[in-house]
């Protein structure tokens, strides 16, 4: 189910350099209907997710070029300024050649999704805010970008090691 962005759900008032959607609804495309806008697959997708200030400065210039001014505007749609199908986007963006072009092909669409949130749980965040950027339901959804890193156990040992020399007496300390 794809969510659309609007200028709506966009807080360019932020305190922060950072940009702040808030996601509400969602597009769901029903056989025999099209696409339906109501509400994500689960209440944990109502959400208010940060985007970092390197995405921000690229949305922007996004919006200055192809987003009409008005609020209710789609901040990505197809040629006709419709709401982009699933069906039809790998075509109209010419995604196997953009992928091949960048050097990573057979990368499909949602990979992003899952690289982005691999990236955030890297920050060592908790299980719960990782949920709650995704807008996931369930721990075992969010815990598949949780990876074990070599870096994130040698980072365990060294605050062990520090934890542990605080408590060393003084005499026993090398």
């Amino acid at each position: 189910m794809p969510s659309v962005l609007d200028r709506r759900e966009r807080n360019p008032t932020t305190p922060d350099p950072s940009l702040i959607v808030r996601v509400r609804q969602a597009y769901n495309e029903v056989r025999g209907q099209g696409m339906i806008l109501g509400p994500p697959k689960s209440r944990a997708g109502i959400r208010t997710v940060t985007i970092p200030m390197t995405i921000v400065r690229t949305l922007q210039h996004h919006l200055d070029l192809y987003v009409k001014a008005a609020p209710a505007s789609f901040v990505f749609t197809g040629p006709a300024g419709a709401v982009i199908r699933r069906g039809n986007f790998n075509k109209m963006v010419e995604w196997k050649k953009v992928v091949e072009s960048v050097g990573a092909p057979g990368l499909h669409f949602h990979d992003l999704r899952h690289t982005g949130n691999t990236l955030a749980a890297a920050t060592r965040v908790s299980t719960r805010d990782l949920m709650a950027r995704m807008g996931h339901d369930s721990m075992s959804a969010a815990i598949i970008y949780q990876h074990a890193t070599r870096e994130a156990d040698r980072a365990v040992a060294e605050a062990l090691n520090a934890q542990l020399d605080a408590c060393r007496p003084e005499r026993l300390r090398p």
